[in-house]
């Protein structure tokens, strides 16, 4: 199935959730995206750019996914990056782009050093963990649209209805 179908599908079944329990960026309709990649030196994934553009930034029932905007500050997904690799003891490689954190300091990240026909794994970054060998990093999937549906959708179905009610 075509990558952007995907996206589509994916984000119908983020819509069924309430809004007690969802949060939907407005749209990207400028080049903020494409001046990213050239500060970073990376493109992106296709599917996450398309995500990104309709929806810049989602959380649903606390689980995050950055947008970017100076009005975010400290939470926009280009502060995060620059935090990451340039102001922490132990810094990400610059081929991790991180877009999602777990609440403990740990980031979900793109592996940018690996993408593939316009698509690239995710990788779990612990910020206090001494990595020997960064090829040991734990990939959490494949590609971001399938960590949407693990992590964002499957995950908090398993806690909540789509209404936003917990489950019994």
């Amino acid at each position: 199935m075509e990558i952007i179908e995907r996206c589509n599908q994916t984000l119908e079944e983020l819509y069924k959730f309430s809004s007690e329990i969802l949060y939907l960026g407005k749209d990207i309709l400028d080049a903020r995206i494409e001046d990213l990649e050239k500060e970073i030196g990376y493109k992106l994934p296709e599917d996450f750019k398309y995500v990104l553009k309709k929806h810049n930034g989602i959380t649903v029932a606390g689980t995050e996914i950055y947008g970017l905007s100076s009005e975010l500050k400290g939470s926009s997904l280009d502060m995060v990056y620059r935090f990451e690799h340039f102001e922490v003891e132990n810094p990400m490689p610059k081929k991790f782009f991180p877009f999602s954190p777990d609440g403990q300091g740990n980031h979900y990240c793109l592996d940018l050093s690996k993408i593939e026909d316009s698509i690239c794994p995710i990788v779990f970054w612990q910020w206090n963990f001494e990595y020997e060998n960064i090829e040991g990093v734990e990939i959490c999937n494949d590609n971001f649209i399938d960590w949407v549906n693990e992590v964002m959708i499957e995950w908090t179905l398993q806690i909540y209805n789509y209404d936003g009610t917990e489950k019994q």
